[in-house]
């Protein structure tokens, strides 16, 4: 069983439209309406492919019972902490080739009591967890450290910690030792506080992280696949994409993967890469199924090229 905590959830709509332009009016193509929030994609992957999972979320308002119901969907254990606040809507507009503009709003506030709730259901539901994995932003009224002392909870019950965030919390949570971290290029960028244009300045980040705390790092680099740092080895892996649909939750995809196949090393990379390549080649946030999934493409490169200029972010 893998659990995954999404502390701000939403309900994602992709719209397709043929251009955006601003100030235009627009008819969409195609629109597709899918629970989101980070940990709930990565929860949606595994049960798409057969894995367990148990999803932990705050869920108020008519948007929360929406959620739940899109949940329903699934065959995911749902744990859900009630909130006063409503569940946000998160809104990307996708173009033909597969350029995402995201509206993202803030989600609800959070009081303190809620928080205590939220945190005292994760390590309840966590049990017996052969991960955990917290995930995306943290709603308002929460502290930065919020995940940090998840981290310290859990692993004080030998639980591995996956954290899947950026900024002040990902920071605070580096020190407290995560099992995993799992930024994209951009997050990585932030992180060091630094721009990184090549794969050798990639790995020298994720390098720099595990110095802060971090056991691995697995970073999502978009078109140039991933690279995985741990405290003995680095891999750079990708695979080929036909038809770019849509890069929402491919990340998502992508740390599904890796954990489905056991959470370490080449092959869970090689898992990873080929959950996020499908994951891209699907409409919306529509997470991959067994049929979909071509790990044979998946190319590990025997020798980085460290001076291999970046491509695009995911």
């Amino acid at each position: 069983m893998i659990v995954t905590v999404t502390a701000n959830p939403s309900i994602d709509r992709t719209v397709e439209v043929a251009a955006l332009v601003r100030g235009s009016l627009h008819r969409a193509t195609a629109v597709h309406v899918q629970p989101g929030g980070k940990g709930i994609n990565v929860a949606r992957a595994l049960v798409c492919n057969g894995v367990k999972a148990r999803a932990v979320v705050p869920a108020g308002g008519a948007e929360g019972e929406q959620l739940i119901s899109l949940l329903s969907d699934y065959s995911i254990d749902v744990v859900r902490v009630p909130t006063l606040g409503t569940v946000r809507m998160n809104v990307s507009v996708i173009e033909p080739d597969a350029t995402v503009t995201k509206l993202n709003e803030p989600g609800a506030r959070l009081t303190e009591p809620e928080t205590t709730a939220l945190a005292d259901a994760i390590i309840n539901a966590s049990h017996n967890a052969s991960y955990v994995v917290l995930a995306g932003s943290l709603p308002p009224g929460v502290r930065d450290d919020f995940y940090a002392g998840l981290i310290t909870r859990l692993t004080d019950e030998d639980t591995q910690v996956v954290v899947d965030t950026s900024g002040p919390a990902l920071r605070a949570a580096l020190a407290a030792g995560p099992t995993l971290i799992k930024p994209n290029h951009h997050e990585l960028e932030e992180a060091v506080d630094r721009p990184l244009a090549t794969i050798g300045e990639v790995i020298e980040a994720a390098r720099e992280l595990c110095s802060l705390g971090a056991k691995a790092v697995l970073a999502s680099l978009g078109q140039d696949g991933a690279v995985l740092v741990d405290a003995t080895e680095t891999w750079h892996a990708e695979a080929p994409v036909v038809t770019a649909r849509s890069s929402v939750g491919a990340g998502d995809a992508m740390l599904a993967g890796f954990l489905a196949a056991g959470g370490k090393g080449r092959q869970a990379l090689v898992s990873a890469v080929a959950w996020g390549a499908a994951a891209v080649s699907l409409p919306g946030s529509t997470m991959p199924r067994p049929d979909d999934l071509r790990p044979h493409l998946v190319e590990v490169h025997p020798r980085i090229k460290a001076g291999r200029e970046l491509r695009g972010d995911n």
